[in-house]
């Protein structure tokens, strides 16, 4: 709202004597800003201070010592589209459509060439339900300006659900989280209501078509994906003023492989760090666009502390425009770590003594890094041992920008279920008000057939169907099975599972 039709509606409400509704719309634009930047197969051990020797994360690192830091924080799902789906829609992968990285892009045609390099005419992942509503979406209506850069992976090309459809004003990124595989892509997308577009659209990168997808002559293109992305958003950020709120979702794909990145300073000096001994060779994977690498372990290092300098410069430039104290910025993961295109999790013990990767339901592949600044409002310094998951952020949002009862605003009637799985960790947050606690946290992976529980210490991993059970307390690595040993547990635990559970056609996992 431009403050002229801000000085609009305040003058027509106080002609009709509505004084208290004049206040309300004099003071959107003293709302809290929000940054959400969610990072891309980023484990819990990945940073400094979260016990990472080999990489450096400064930037990071004084986020935390600037905010709030929780050690028991975790992603809606063990990978990708799903995890972003349980954000999106404040509901769990029990509940939420999207529950897998269901792909459209195989059901296209190859037939689109970018150069000589032949490509994708429809790319993208499963749509987010268009009946229930989504943050972006809560957000617009609310008056707050909404941008998105980075990875949307909640519907495909021309479908219901794109980001022009859901609450976003300006998107740059992937639309197709496999198309984000190659870090020198052929195109990107882009979308933007002010300058008057009509939906998302192609943008072809032309330094970039001029040579191969795999190779030796694909490390001749120029145009660096996860550097184009971060411009735009840097620039949305530029563009904003204390004037009117903003939502800005950074769904940065470092540092998901590929492994690669642009020769400077900072890969030279990981290629000085690991002598050739520790280094990793990858032979590539030309199917998943993995292109190879002989420096395996730098390119992975230099990707982390790439994304933490990128991350220091949002939060300069939030500064620089006085938007600093009024910005509320979230830095997380959207599961754990990976072993794709070379990664190497046990050589930089990324699970940070937790068990499993990306894919699994144990703790490794659920549990993330989460850290939150805002400051004057959340404590500086603070370490906190609070359980949640990432459906608990629509319910934060909400409570950060005042929206109040947005479950009953936002539920569809039209739905038989509408489900909101989320609790605000706003005073938790904030120190105001008691903090709610879930019972228990549900997760659920049709992939590997895989689901979790987790009631207070208690945490219940089922593959298969089959049941193991471990007490956090005093084995957080999750190798003693205590299932026989407690079977009124299990059994409590199993019941659980069996409530929170809904039937989906696309993602089918077995209940025990």
């Amino acid at each position: 709202m431009t403050n002229k039709l801000i000085f609009s509606a305040i003058g027509a409400m106080i002609a009709t004597g509505n004084s208290a509704d004049a206040q309300e719309v004099a003071q959107t634009h003293q709302k809290p800003n929000i940054i959400y930047i969610m990072c891309d197969d980023m484990g819990y051990g990945d940073l400094g201070c979260y016990g990472q020797q080999f990489i450096s994360t400064p930037r990071i690192d004084n986020m935390a010592a600037e905010g709030m830091r929780f050690t028991q924080a975790y992603a809606g799902s063990p990978v990708s589209a799903p995890s972003r789906a349980c954000f999106m829609t404040g509901q769990h992968s029990g509940h939420t459509l999207v529950r897998g990285n269901k792909e459209y892009w195989n059901n296209g045609n190859l037939n689109q060439y970018y150069g000589n390099n032949l490509d994708y005419s429809r790319v993208g992942q499963h749509p987010y339900d268009p009946d229930h509503i989504i943050i972006p979406e809560i957000f617009q209506r609310n008056g707050y300006a909404t941008g998105m850069f980075g990875k949307w992976a909640g519907g495909y090309e021309g479908s219901e659900s794109t980001p022009d459809k859901r609450g976003i004003d300006e998107y740059y990124g992937y639309i197709c989280q496999f198309q984000a595989h190659l870090y020198y892509p052929n195109f990107l997308n882009e979308y933007s209501r002010s300058r008057g577009d009509d939906g998302v659209k192609r943008v072809t990168l032309e330094q970039n078509i001029q040579h191969a997808m795999y190779g030796a002559d694909y490390l001749n293109r120029a145009q660096y994906s996860a550097d184009l992305i971060h411009e735009k958003a840097m620039e949305w950020i530029d563009s904003q003023s204390a004037d009117k709120p903003f939502l800005g979702i950074f769904t940065y794909t470092l540092p998901h492989a590929e492994l690669l990145q642009p020769n400077d300073s900072i890969l030279q000096a990981y290629r000085d760090k690991f002598c050739e001994c520790e280094e990793r060779k990858f032979g590539g994977d030309q199917g998943s666009r993995y292109n190879p690498t002989d420096i395996a372990h730098a390119q992975f290092a230099g990707m982390i502390t790439r994304l933490d300098q990128q991350v220091g410069e949002i939060l300069d430039l939030l500064k620089k425009k006085g938007l600093d104290e009024n910005t509320v910025v979230i830095f997380t993961s959207d599961n754990g770590p990976h072993e794709e295109g070379g990664a190497d999790p046990a050589f930089f013990n990324r699970d940070g003594l937790l068990k499993g990767t990306k894919r699994s339901t144990n703790e490794g592949g659920i549990r993330i890094p989460f850290i939150v600044r805002w400051p004057g409002k959340v404590a500086a310094g603070v370490e906190n041992d609070h359980m949640f998951a990432f459906y608990d952020l629509m319910a934060t949002f909400c409570d950060i920008a005042g929206i109040e009862n947005y479950e009953e605003k936002y539920r569809n009637p039209k739905l038989e279920n509408d489900w909101f799985d989320g609790i605000s960790i706003y005073p938790t947050l904030t120190g105001k008000g008691e903090q709610e606690k879930h019972k228990y946290l549900y997760w659920e992976f049709h992939e590997t057939n895989m689901l979790g529980l987790r009631m207070d210490n208690w945490k219940m991993v089922v593959k298969n169907g089959n049941c193991s059970l471990y007490d956090l307390a005093t084995d957080l690595h999750e190798d003693n099975n205590v299932a026989s040993q407690y079977p009124d547990i299990v059994n409590e635990m199993k019941q659980y599972i069996r409530n929170e559970h809904t039937p989906n056609q696309y993602f089918q996992v077995t209940i025990p």
